[in-house]
């Protein structure tokens, strides 16, 4: 059975591990995480591809050197290999994280 994840859940298993970043699902390559940084983000470039899902707060987003502002509900990529990170956030910062495909991150869909 496909567990059903939620918000609450994975912010309560986060609070209780003592780290900013747990990861509560996995199946094949997808590996489904939520984040909650404290002031700071300190993450470094990923080897796979990542989207970001917000679950609440609000700041700024900043990848591959453009800056765009973010809150509840947004759907953030960053791609294999690109700097990013989240700056300027609330304090009920928290977010969904969802890592998959192959190091190095999928090809682009092209014509």
């Amino acid at each position: 059975m496909v567990p059903r994840l939620s918000p609450e859940a994975a912010l309560a298993q986060l609070a209780a591990s003592g780290e900013d970043y747990v990861v509560p699902f996995r199946h094949g390559t997808m590996e489904v995480g939520v984040y909650r940084p404290v002031k700071v983000d300190t993450q470094k470039p990923h080897t796979r591809d990542e989207v970001y899902v917000v679950i609440s707060g609000s700041g700024t987003f900043v990848v591959g050197g453009e800056r765009r502002p973010f809150g509840p509900g947004e759907v953030l990529f960053a791609a294999a290999g690109v700097e990013h990170r989240f700056e300027d956030f609330t304090a009920d910062f928290a977010t969904w994280v969802f890592f998959y495909g192959p190091p190095g991150g999928e090809r682009p869909a092209g014509p």
